[in-house]
């Protein structure tokens, strides 16, 4: 109580002193860098990783693209091959002419390197970067490289997508948030009994997302996910929280004369139920974090930190502002109109056998769909794109006129004869898919000593310790065909060269398959686990943990079940973050309705009468949580052009849609099935079981 009596003493430094936070919050989410390469949160061990470690630190190669040019006479392209090497950090670009003046015909090249870069009306570069593929001087030189070719240039590869993916994103955020904060204020209007309050809460949650956003600079740097997400997310989810405080505060004025003395009784009993309901969702967040593929780890960390400044700005800044706009607040009241649902719950609890039925008939179908949602996921993050995006267009061109669907590099010992080179590069070429083998032998031909090759050419291909061959393959990235045709790549490297690297991102990408796998299963089982294990405190319980989680399952495996049956894809990353924060920001609702039937039952009411009770007084909390949790996120979904923001936020407003039907009508239903064994497993509702339930029924009769 006397945390509570400070912040109502203390309300207008409380005010002060977090307005003066946003400055540095303000200053330290401008300065926080932002992460575009999914690649880069693969676990540092990988072979793909420490390849990729020692092409930038061997040959100073790091990002590296393809430029298409079409319908460009040779002189043209010569000249813009020149300038395009004058881009700071553009490092090499290799052409025909850097192996042979562009007085010679291209038609005397050796056929096979002919055709490397040249189809009828195109021609291409290969232009690597001595930055690493995801860093903004990477972005700024591909920047540069597109306006200085114009239309008839098309830059590919993974930085350009990062790019493109990076201006799309700074485009879009912004309006995220104002979707969000828009449709979660229209939620709020239409729910609550106040107009002005869901302006009052929007500031003081607005204040701690700034501070949420503002402190991820001592992190280094976040995913652009976690950017795009965390604002929306963290005003879904701790808008519960004002809620809490207001209805208390409300309840509290009709018993207390001084509007402070109401407001710290209301601060100390919303302490109590904020930080009970706010430990399943960090727990959900947290659980991200044990994910190898280090994404989940950044988007946990930040999310788990925006509940917890959410708990603390409910029961400090929040206060502080009803307090200060006590009057206008109550003079803006009105009655809500949420009705009463005496009536759905009565229903609820008549027809209860129904819904058991409905939940078992559910289930089957629901679980199928989401275990083929699981495999029917993507990785190519090009497919997050518009069609419309230069990125998407020169794949496109790469794809159709030279079919170069994906490349990878080789970094082979720099002693290993040219002669076991050659053959190790013949073999690959024999593997289905590989277009050709492009390295040093390629360029000077069998007959021709490297020796003979003017430093300025092997210099770009050899050095101390390494040779760098490229590989273009027709199978696209992340297919199953490329993977397997790295499988085959890899075997061949390692009988020539044991310390041999194979990587790219079609390497990569192969790694991220692997690892995300195995991420998935981990997260959903520390996830459960934990949960469970809170519930079980929580409600002192053995057997409510497992009704509880069920319920929310149940509920998951249908939300995540439905894009199979609607021929949708997601991206990777969704249903691994989607389960989890569902699970961990919905499971609430259940414990909401649970503790409330506990009360009843240990007070004495009848199994029926309890849970009708319970269901009644819950419904309203409930619809208000998941409301706002649909409306923030749904506006976004429905607007970015981005796949996996589209799809993570679609998936987290029919998430809070279904995960409400299911604790309003399949929970009560579980609760009525299971009372016996509720009872017998549960402290303090021993004396709450058969035995009561029996001499109730003699004395009745």
């Amino acid at each position: 109580m006397k945390f509570s009596k400070a912040v109502v003493k203390h309300r207008v430094p409380i005010l002060i002193l977090a307005l003066l936070l946003m400055i540095p919050s303000v200053l330290g989410m401008a300065a926080t860098r932002v992460n575009y390469d999914m690649l880069n949160y693969l676990p540092e061990d990988m072979d793909t990783v420490a390849g990729q470690n020692e092409l930038l630190n061997d040959f100073h190669k790091g990002a590296f693209s393809f430029l298409i040019l079409e319908d460009m006479p040779a002189k043209d392209a010569a000249a813009l091959k020149k300038q395009v090497e004058r881009v700071d950090h553009v490092d090499t670009v290799l052409w025909y002419d850097s192996v042979m003046d562009i007085s010679v015909p291209m038609e005397l090249l050796p056929s096979r390197l002919y055709d490397v870069f040249n189809t009828e009306n195109a021609t291409m570069m290969a232009v690597f970067f001595d930055t690493s593929t995801s860093s903004d001087l990477t972005m700024d030189a591909i920047r540069e490289i597109r306006a200085i070719a114009g239309e008839k240039c098309f830059v590919s590869g993974m930085s350009a997508l990062v790019t493109d993916l990076k201006d799309l994103c700074e485009t879009e955020e912004p309006i995220y948030v104002g979707l969000a904060v828009a449709l979660a204020c229209a939620a709020m209007l239409l729910l609550l009994d106040s107009w002005l309050a869901p302006f009052v809460f929007l500031a003081s949650i607005g204040m701690m997302i700034l501070m949420n956003l503002g402190s991820n600079y001592f992190l280094g740097e976040i995913s652009y996910i976690t950017k795009a997400l965390s604002a929306v997310l963290q005003l879904a989810v701790t808008m519960d929280y004002s809620i809490f405080l207001w209805n208390s505060y409300n309840e509290q004025r009709r018993l207390c004369p001084d509007n402070g003395q109401a407001m710290a009784s209301a601060i100390q009993a919303t302490l109590t139920s904020v930080v009970g309901s706010s430990i399943t969702t960090v727990a959900g967040f947290i659980a991200l974090c044990f994910m190898s593929f280090t994404m989940g780890r950044d988007l946990g960390i930040v999310m788990a930190k925006g509940v917890l400044l959410g708990v603390l700005g409910c029961v400090t800044v929040l206060p502080a502002l009803i307090l200060v706009f006590d009057r206008p607040l109550q003079k803006t009241r009105h009655r809500s109109l949420i009705p009463d649902m005496g009536k759905l719950s009565a229903g609820v609890v008549k027809t209860f056998p129904v819904f058991l039925a409905v939940f078992a008939l559910t289930v089957p179908p629901a679980l199928y769909g989401y275990n083929k949602t699981n495999g029917e996921v993507y990785y190519d993050m090009g497919r997050c794109l518009p069609q419309d995006m230069e990125y998407v267009v020169a794949e496109g061109k790469l794809r159709d006129d030279f079919h170069i669907a994906s490349t990878h590099m080789l970094l082979v010992d720099a002693d290993l004869p040219a002669k076991q080179v050659r053959a190790m590069a013949d073999e690959m070429e024999r593997v289905d898919g590989v277009k050709y083998v492009l390295g040093l032998e390629s360029v000077a031909g069998s007959r021709i000593p490297e020796e003979v090759l003017p430093e300025s050419v092997t210099s770009k291909l050899k050095s101390g310790n390494w040779r760098l061959l490229l590989i273009n393959s027709e199978y696209k990235v992340a297919s199953d065909a490329v993977n397997a045709q790295i499988g085959r790549l890899n075997d061949i490297l390692k009988r020539y060269d044991q310390g041999g690297m194979l990587i790219g991102e079609a390497p990569c990408m192969r790694d991220m398959i692997e690892t995300t796998d195995h991420d998935f299963k981990m997260v959903n089982a520390v996830s459960i686990i934990a949960i469970f294990l809170i519930i079980a405190l929580v409600e002192k319980s053995f057997s409510l943990p497992f009704i509880l989680i069920a319920v929310i399952e149940a509920a998951i495996f249908v939300n995540l079940g439905l894009p199979h049956y609607l021929g949708q894809s997601l991206p990777f990353i969704a249903p691994i973050c989607i389960s989890t924060i569902q699970l961990g920001a919905t499971v609430d609702y259940a414990i909401l309705m649970t503790t409330r039937y506990k009360t009843e039952r240990i007070s004495g009411a009848d199994k029926k009468k309890a849970v009708r009770t319970a269901l009644s007084a819950s419904i309203p909390s409930i619809l208000v949580s998941g409301t706002g949790l649909f409306a923030a996120t749904f506006g976004v979904a429905l607007y970015s052009e981005l796949d996996i923001i589209s799809s993570m936020c679609m998936l987290m407003a029919r998430g809070a849609v279904v995960s409400m039907a299911s604790v309003i009508f399949t929970l009560p239903a579980l609760l009525l099935l299971c009372d016996r064994l509720i009872c017998a497993t549960t402290a303090g509702m021993r004396q709450s079981g058969p035995s009561q339930i029996s001499n109730q029924e003699v004395y009745v009769k």
